[in-house]
């Protein structure tokens, strides 16, 4: 109730339905940044549940079915009467950047331009993050590439994915329920028909796009609106006020004076949105005051994210976001000592296997077991478009750092020009490439 007296709400934030659609935060950036904000925010709301069940919840709102010949059907277009088996998750991705890691969703939408305009998207299913330990018939996977939409049968298709997932899904098992199992059970060629088949258009060959940094650019960005745009570096997402980095206080006496936006972004950063040229320097001046600018972001933390985990999370069977900067230093050091600080690497960290920060999709991950302990994976690309496989079981900081010191100098000495370190990882033999899920990523 304190939320909707703030015309905020919690729709959807949890529940077997579309959970979320993300994009890039800042739409201003470009014409086509635009275009595509503009289609995720019509996924989203067009997906959102249509029943008045949380108003009847939460809000004391009389209810709106009286009587059982009234079908929750009518009221859920596409959820029908059952919802969806699992939790479903979106992104829009605008190359080539692929900060919204568009491959680890259920569906993604990658935007295809011509001349700077949207004329589509090539549309990916079937990825997800979370596994479960020691239980090989759960895993992570990426989306598998359907092929070219034309923007105008956006959610055309959305929906034929969704209700197919809504059919098809399995109900009996929820650690086999999402959409990626689907797919793998029932066989990509059978369900890319019946989504052509729902939606009532056939895809068409997937457009040729440049997939590259998964990372955020940190600093100031000038907008198609004429504003300014600054992104600020929050390690983990952490606003909290520590020695020397005052964080949550800088934010809280910026958003005294700041007349524009807050943006989020999804590897957990913050952008000061439409900031005008006359309020410019005082933002920056603040920002630099309390620590949120001015430090110094090597490649390999800027790219770098861990979950909430300890104490907040119960899942959590590890550290994560309070250990991970501590974790950081050490990485970066190690890559100082082997003269290779220059390169970006995407580590991520997770207190348990649901894989919440991606950590899969890393090219160094370190996924909970127990306190203190991590299961260290490698090999993933830098673009996030190949998972990485377990490489060392159950093991404590000390090993991991011996073990990153003696990868790094292998790195360092035999690395090819332009190498990223996860196809390195590959290439030298040290992990075998992730191809597909379901076969490779615990065999």
């Amino acid at each position: 109730q304190g939320l909707d007296r703030e015309a905020l709400d919690s729709i959807a934030a949890c529940g077997d339905v579309n959970r979320n659609v993300m994009c890039n935060p800042n739409p201003v950036e470009s014409k086509l940044h635009q275009q595509a904000y503009f289609w995720a925010k019509k996924l989203s709301d067009h997906l959102l549940p249509h029943t008045r069940a949380y108003a009847e919840i939460w809000l004391d709102e009389e209810k709106l079915l009286s009587t059982e010949d009234e079908q929750p059907a009518k009221v859920e277009p596409v959820y029908g009467k059952t919802y969806l088996p699992r939790k479903f998750k979106m992104a829009v991705a605008v190359p080539p950047d692929n900060d919204v890691d568009v491959y680890t969703n259920d569906l993604g939408f990658i935007a295809v331009a011509q001349e700077g305009e949207l004329v589509g998207f090539n549309l990916v299913a079937g990825g997800g993050m979370g596994s479960t330990h020691g239980e090989v018939e759960t895993f992570p996977r990426l989306a598998d590439d359907f092929g070219f939409i034309k923007a105008e049968d956006t959610i055309k298709f959305a929906e034929a994915v969704m209700t197919v997932q809504r059919d098809w899904g399995n109900r009996s098992n929820r650690k086999r329920s999402r959409l990626k199992y689907t797919i793998v059970d029932h066989g990509f060629e059978a369900f890319k028909a019946e989504v052509e088949k729902r939606a009532g258009v056939k895809f068409a060959p997937k457009r040729d796009v440049v997939i590259g940094d998964r990372g955020d650019r940190y600093g100031w960005v000038k907008g198609i609106d004429n504003h300014w745009h600054l992104t600020l570096f929050i390690e983990g997402g952490r606003v909290k006020d520590t020695q020397g980095k005052l964080l949550q206080t800088g934010l809280r006496e910026i958003a005294k004076i700041h007349k524009g936006d807050f943006r989020m972004t999804s590897n957990q950063n913050i952008i000061i949105a439409k900031v005008a040229d006359e309020d410019k320097a005082e933002i920056e001046a603040l920002a630099r005051k309390y620590g949120l600018m001015g430090q110094v972001i090597t490649a390999t933390r800027g790219h770098s994210i861990a979950c909430v985990a300890l104490p907040t999370c119960a899942l959590a069977m590890a550290e994560a976001e309070r250990y991970f900067p501590e974790f950081i230093d050490h990485v970066d050091a190690l890559q100082a000592k082997h003269a290779i600080g220059e390169q970006a690497i995407v580590v991520r960290m997770t207190g348990c296997p649901n894989g919440c920060a991606r950590p899969f999709a890393a090219e160094i991950g370190f996924v909970g077991k127990a306190p203190g302990r991590y299961n260290m994976y490698l090999g993933a690309s830098f673009e996030g478009t190949r998972l990485n496989k377990m490489y060392r079981e159950n093991i404590q900081e000390a090993e991991i750092l011996s073990e990153l010191d003696a990868l790094f100098g292998r790195y360092a000495a035999e690395r090819e020009i332009g190498e990223s370190f996860g196809d390195f990882t590959v290439r030298a033999g040290i992990v075998k490439p992730v191809l597909d899920a379901a076969r490779d990523f615990h065999g």
